[in-house]
């Protein structure tokens, strides 16, 4: 091809048929001729031509190059305007490309054949540019235009080969071209309707959700796609324009995203990378401080190379919730600036409802010599928790619970003051907690793992449980447990009995809506109790007027009507409770008075003053009166042991009649069932 050869017809030299040949052996663009010894031979064959020698000295870098003036005059314009008069000429150390540019240069200079690839095309242009070669440039771009962007590999090469070229290669636009071009061929790639599949990529990032974050198996997973690999190993300057360029394009970010996932795995979250930049560097006089400023700068640039809307593509799966929580793990490490910490972080705020508690950052038990709940990873998740709060996000009951498991795995360090567990416990909004059993569990952790602490210390963190959030397992635990103080067991014992109570109505009323029911007579139809299923007896024969033939179409306002009706029999029922509460209180008044005139009546018999045991007829009378109105019961006859049991019996009839109070039945009912209750009562 004349065009890799960089020489056309009409404008090439007459050469030596050594040099054709030679020429023609390296004109393959994936060559690797040694262009020194060619670049020796035709200055060799330049002077037996002309019969002049060599009078210009070039110098670039630590080489000399001994060449013609008329060459590199004629052809270079930085030649041409230098002073040669010297013959000694130094390149400066901006010179693009190097030696091996020049090498090439020189070639051309000198009319020979110009092989172009991959590998030396961005720097044989850069530096065509720098010493103004003419014609050179423009076979050059031709080159990348029609071979190099047409191809993912050739481009991928020229752009790496353009990092020690910047910034002369962005300035001749040979960086954007090809980072536009690898971003066209990536949405291809993705878009081929003949290879059309779910990408490696995207499915990769889903088979992490819900799993604890793990750099080997995602570096497994990015390997899968090779377009994929290609990019992440590029200079993240190369790869942070790449990324844009795709949403630029057109690709949807559930494709993009794993592939800064991928590049952050790689480059930051790597201990292999961070331990190779620790040990390889030379130059630097601390390798593990070099290598955490270079995963510091590269982190930084994927935070803000993250979607803004964190928390969307979190549960679209792209990203999952725990490469959030590993970049806030690693910056803890390194220095990052206040706008990527305040970005990062919330970041992981509004991913914090969908994490998992193994997420959420711990330090290292073997290096830290502080206590868990001082560490920095506390801190951190601390910050945020109360970010989340502070915000009023979405999820807080999620987050609550989280927070609680989170205490669980704190609470058993053996440093963990009390008062910094319960600073710990106040983050979340006692509203937010909707069950306590999280936070049941890590008080009750942090109790067995501190034994010596004072009643009033397990007072103050017991008193952040709220019984009534616990569930009837952890009420009975909480009652068994003779760690809890007394206060806490009290009311849980309250809560379980309103538990049991709740359990045994529930099976109470479902018993009675089955055996309930009673016949209307005369009316020929079948009447269940409030509240119960309109359930139809198998012994009550069926007629054409029953009203229960077309239950389920009855109006809306029936059932209110029937509603209304159950909740006016139960306040009548719970009124006249209140009556016969209010008669026990007035008999055992009456009990006390009758108790203190019979011990007064025998003080008197037994004493000797005659006024005491002599009474007034009016006096008399009211004795006589009030012993009448104890004389109707027996319980002034009783003892103390008498009197509780008959107490006992009085609630138990009480009770009676709360339950058959809820019933369905009419007021006369009710009254003969409470008439029926008092009699009962005074037969006591």
């Amino acid at each position: 091809m004349k065009l890799l050869m960089g020489v056309d017809l009409e404008t090439e030299v007459e050469l030596s048929p050594v040099a054709k040949a030679e020429a023609a052996v390296f004109s393959s663009s994936y060559s690797s001729p040694s262009t020194a010894l060619l670049l020796q031979r035709k200055v060799v064959a330049w002077a037996k031509e002309t019969g002049s020698p060599v009078t210009i000295r070039v110098r670039v870098a630590e080489r000399s190059f001994d060449l013609h003036k008329d060459p590199l005059v004629s052809k270079c314009g930085y030649f041409s305007e230098a002073s040669l008069e010297s013959g000694d000429i130094e390149l400066p150390e901006s010179f693009p490309g190097g030696c091996e540019a020049f090498e090439v240069i020189a070639l051309f200079c000198y009319g020979d054949a110009v092989a172009l690839d991959p590998f030396n095309v961005a720097a044989v242009r850069c530096a065509a540019e720098f010493l103004d070669v003419s014609g050179l440039g423009a076979r050059c771009d031709l080159y990348i235009n029609q071979v190099v962007l047409q191809s993912w590999d050739d481009a991928l090469i020229v752009l790496q080969r353009c990092q020690p070229l910047l910034p002369v290669a962005e300035e001749l636009l040979i960086v954007s071209r090809c980072v536009e071009s690898l971003a066209f061929m990536a949405c291809m790639e993705i878009l081929d309707p003949e290879q059309r599949r779910d990408q490696p990529g995207a499915a990769g990032a889903r088979a992490l959700v819900g799993r604890r974050w793990d750099a080997e198996l995602v570096k497994e997973l990015a390997a899968r796609d090779l377009w994929i690999k290609d990019l992440i190993a590029l200079p993240f300057e190369f790869f942070e324009r790449i990324v844009q360029a795709l949403r630029r394009q057109g690709m949807k970010e559930k494709y993009v995203s794993p592939v800064v996932l991928f590049y952050a795995n790689k480059w930051v979250l790597s201990k292999k990378t961070h331990k190779f930049w620790a040990t390889t560097d030379d130059e630097a006089v601390d390798g593990e401080t070099d290598a955490n400023r270079r995963a510091a700068a590269i982190m930084e640039g994927v935070i803000a190379l993250l979607p803004v809307e964190a928390a969307a593509v979190a549960a679209s799966g792209a990203i999952p919730v725990a490469f959030y929580f590993a970049l806030l793990s690693r910056s803890l490490t390194l220095e990052l600036s206040d706008q990527s910490q305040k970005r990062l972080r919330e970041q992981v705020a509004s991913n914090l409802q969908f994490a998992r508690v193994d997420d959420l950052p711990l330090p290292e038990k073997e290096t830290d010599r502080w206590s868990i709940a001082h560490s920095r990873e506390v801190r951190a998740v601390e910050s945020i928790v109360s970010n989340h709060v502070s915000a009023q996000r979405k999820g807080a009951e999620a987050v609550a619970e989280l927070w609680d498991r989170y205490l669980l795995q704190i609470a058993t360090d053996p440093k963990l003051r009390p008062e910094r567990l319960s600073e710990l416990i106040g983050i979340v909004p006692a509203g937010d907690r909707k069950n306590h059993n999280h936070l049941y569990e890590a008080i009750n952790t942090y109790l067995v793992e501190h034994r010596g602490l004072s009643g009033e210390e397990k007072a103050t963190l017991c008193g952040h449980l709220d019984c009534r959030k616990l569930s009837h397992e952890a009420c009975i635990q909480a009652v068994q447990n003779d760690r809890m103080p007394l206060r806490l067991i009290v009311q849980a014992l309250f809560v379980q009995q309103l538990h049991t109570h709740r359990a045994f109505t529930v099976c109470s009323d479902s018993f009675r809506c089955m055996h309930s029911g009673e016949l209307v007579p005369g009316a020929g139809a079948y009447t269940p109790s409030p509240g119960c299923p309109t359930t139809i007896p198998t012994s009550q024969p069926l007629s054409s007027s029953s009203p229960y033939e077309n239950h389920h179409h009855a109006p809306r306002d029936a059932k209110l009507r029937a509603r209304d009706d159950a909740s006016s029999d139960y306040e009548t029922a719970s009124f006249r409770i209140q009556a016969l509460e209010k008669e026990i209180i007035s008999l055992k008044q009456t009990l006390q008075r009758h108790n203190t005139l019979k011990g007064s009546a025998r003080r008197d018999g037994c004493g000797k003053e005659p006024s005491f045991r002599v009474a007034t007829e009016a006096n008399a009378a009211a004795a006589i009166k009030r012993r009448a109105t104890v004389s109707g019961s027996c319980i002034g006859s009783m003892r103390w042991g008498s009197q509780r049991r008959c107490a006992s019996r009085i609630m138990r009839v009480f009770t009676r009649l709360a339950v058959l109070g809820r019933g369905r039945s009419s007021r006369g009912k009710q009254s003969s069932k409470c008439k029926a209750a008092t009699e009962q009562l005074n037969c006591m």
